[in-house]
């Protein structure tokens, strides 16, 4: 085994794949940054000869429960790019590097704390490959046909991870996205289809993610999601009710406009919730700071944050993990 490899899936010359440590990896804006290499010829060459080692993979990574004996959950997020959604702030492709983007995730799952990630069925492939999973929690991405920006984005197809993958592939938790415009009939193709995944996870015993927003067009017909305290308090309380069970039904919900009025918010509902990153643009600080107030309501058990973390304004990806992991 060469240095720096994380155990991974067989490929041709008997190897697994891996990631090296030692480099740098230049990201967009060209500041290097010290994650560890993925080897990509390694991936694709499994890919390509042994695409059933992405399978054998999920079958014998270790698990560990949804919640440990710490009881809080931190989740790095990273199922933007399958909407066509690469921007972090001013930098409309800095996601669009699946190396770089791995690297990312690597270093950020490799960090005391963190608990596991959210993403689709291409990026944890490559995570199952890079042995990057083992011992963490993982959650499908499961709706994605809302592409960003496209007129029937809020009929949001469930394109992604389905209940019977999640199930076969021995995933602890699936995420659905819910956006509600009054205004949109895609929202209630899309509210129906979300009950009728939430029945089939719990009918699977399988926890599932809703991230619910109320939003609407602005007049260049771009959404916008409503962050006031009416809006997130009717999305609770609409995602909450849907479907026969909410017995494995959590929240994924956003820190008001007005974090004050967190606590009263979050009254709406006894589901577990996790909180939000979203992109927060250059005030980090900032946002941990709303973060660190939240976490504090009785039914808010930890963070699911994604741009944020991965690609912070200073470009410290441990820093930032490790400071959001220190808030819990």
């Amino acid at each position: 085994m060469r240095a720096g490899q994380v155990g991974g899936a067989r490929h041709e010359g008997g190897d697994p794949a891996t990631y090296e440590g030692g480099g740098t990896a230049a990201h967009e804006g060209g500041d290097p940054a010290p994650y560890r290499r993925v080897d990509v010829a390694d991936l694709v060459r499994t890919r390509t000869h042994h695409p059933e080692a992405i399978a054998e993979a999920a079958a014998r990574r270790p698990r560990r429960p949804l919640v440990d004996d710490g009881g809080r959950l931190m989740i790095v997020a990273a199922d933007h790019p399958a909407r066509g959604a690469l921007a972090v702030g001013d930098r409309k492709f800095a996601m669009a590097n699946r190396a770089d983007l791995l690297e990312r995730l690597c270093t950020a799952l490799s960090r005391p704390g963190v608990d596991g990630v959210l993403a689709t069925a291409d990026i944890l492939d490559d995570l199952l490959l890079l042995g990057a999973l083992d011992h963490k929690v993982v959650l499908g991405s499961m709706n994605r046909g809302g592409l960003a920006g496209a007129s029937f984005e809020l009929d949001d197809r469930f394109t992604g991870h389905r209940p019977q993958d999640i199930e076969r592939l021995g995933f602890d938790a699936g995420k659905l996205l819910l956006r509600i415009d009054y205004d949109d009939p895609g929202s209630l193709r899309t509210l129906e289809s979300t009950a009728r995944v939430i029945d089939e996870m719990a009918q699977r015993q399988l926890p599932v993610f809703v991230e619910p927003f109320l939003c609407r067009r602005r007049e260049d017909g771009t959404l916008r999601n409503d962050l006031s305290a009416e809006a997130v308090t009717k999305s609770i309380a609409i995602a909450s009710g849907l479907g026969g069970s909410s017995a494995y039904t959590w929240l994924k919900v956003p820190v008001t406009e007005n974090p004050d009025d967190m606590a009263r918010v979050m009254e709406t509902s006894t589901l577990p919730a996790v909180l939000l990153g979203g992109d927060v643009g250059e005030d980090q600080e900032g946002a941990y700071e709303k973060w660190r107030g939240a976490l504090q309501l009785p039914t808010v058990q930890g963070l699911v944050v994604g741009r944020s973390l991965l690609y912070p304004a200073d470009g410290d990806v441990t820093a930032a993990v490790d400071t959001a992991v220190g808030l819990l």
